[in-house]
């Protein structure tokens, strides 16, 4: 069964930095593209970035480009976002998700995405 496990969300002010992380577990983790989502209260999910299967191509939406970094530790089974320069307007909860297709490219729309995490709160104040 396959499982991921987002942490380190929280509570942050503006212009702050956060490490959100991703645990997998269930499948061999270094052969799928993995993405980053964010639903924000009263809102659909939206693509964040993702991140191939070898780590050596990332994609990002505008709105983060810039100062979210995603990065993977395939001997770690284990995803990661770096979110620096916090903005109100990153509040949102994240969720982590694993692409369907093995060794598969990134790709922004979550139905690419069978798997998904529970989602971690991140909370960026004024």
């Amino acid at each position: 069964q396959v499982q991921l496990v987002e942490s380190g969300g929280g509570l942050v002010q503006a212009g702050g930095s956060l490490r959100l992380s991703c645990a997998a577990s269930g499948r061999t983790f270094s052969r799928y593209a993995m993405g980053w989502f964010r639903q924000a209260p009263g809102k659909e999910r939206v693509f964040v970035g993702a991140i191939n299967w070898s780590g050596g191509v990332t994609d990002y939406a505008n709105s983060v480009k810039g100062r979210f970094t995603i990065s993977r530790d395939n001997a770690k089974n284990t995803m990661y976002l770096q979110m620096n320069s916090l903005k109100p307007e990153d509040t949102a909860v994240y969720y982590c998700a694993s692409r369907t297709q093995p060794y598969g490219g990134t790709r922004s729309l979550s139905q690419e995405y069978d798997y998904w995490g529970q989602g971690t709160q991140v909370t960026v104040s004024s």
